[in-house]
């Protein structure tokens, strides 16, 4: 494992990606960085973080040995590699909101970029960005994001939680190449978000609708049980899960 610790950067996923078109790189190196100027999240949202107090980090993986049609499968795995870090420092209630951010007592606390090397239909590697809220305690304008500090009331060592990121992330990765596809779903869908309750969805054009989240593909569609008993998929744009 490959560490490079920069003081600050526009986004750790493009300096891993440029890295990556330069140089051939290794498993899991990473790039961490106290401050981003340009951090990305899901559907084009910035990430907002305060210098030198959460954990930003992106991590290259080999992934050519995954088939094209199951690319969600990266994104399951780092969720709960993310979900097994937190339990491991007696993070509470923990949950995945579609597709992957990860919350505790329905709070955010950790948001995930991944972007995809693909060709020929194949792929190559996938850089996964990671923004996590370790020890910053104010959030202005978001009511829904909290941080470890927040919740357990300490502060917490973001090096330990990287490596132990890392190390579930080698584990759950070695699940997916042995084909562990199955159960591997099963325990992301076990965390999902208000799963098998009644929730509110807004659609594309503003547009309100209620049903209850099933499950997903394994392209990462949601699944939602509609009122007329109909089981319909949506993908990543098409709609929002309103708290």
């Amino acid at each position: 494992m490959h560490i490079i610790k920069l003081n600050a950067t526009d986004s750790t996923n493009s300096y891993l990606r440029a890295l990556s078109t330069r140089n051939t790189l290794a498993d899991y190196t990473i790039v961490t960085a106290k401050h981003q100027t340009n951090g990305r999240g899901q559907r084009g949202t910035n990430w907002e973080s305060e210098s030198d107090k959460n954990l930003i980090f992106s991590v290259f993986k080999n992934v050519s040995f995954l088939d094209f049609q199951d690319n969600f499968f990266i994104s399951m795995v780092t969720s709960l590699a993310l979900i097994k870090t937190l339990q491991q420092f007696l993070i509470p209630k923990l949950s995945i909101k579609w597709p992957n951010d990860i919350l505790s007592e329905n709070k955010k606390v950790c948001g995930i970029l991944i972007e995809n090397t693909i060709k020929q239909n194949a792929f190559g590697g996938t850089i996964i960005g990671i923004g996590l809220n370790v020890n910053q305690t104010q959030f202005n304008g978001l009511p829904n994001a909290s941080s470890l500090q927040l919740i357990t009331g300490t502060h917490l060592n973001s090096d330990e939680l990287l490596l132990n990121i890392v190390s579930n992330l080698r584990f759950y990765f070695k699940l997916l190449k042995t084909n562990q596809k199955t159960l591997l779903k099963e325990t992301y869908e076990g965390y999902l978000f208000r799963k098998n309750k009644p929730s509110t969805f807004k659609s594309l054009d503003g547009n309100l609708f209620t049903g209850y989240i099933q499950g997903v593909t394994n392209s990462g569609n949601i699944q939602i049980l509609l009122e007329d008993e109909i089981i319909a998929e949506f993908e990543l744009k098409e709609i929002t899960l309103l708290y």
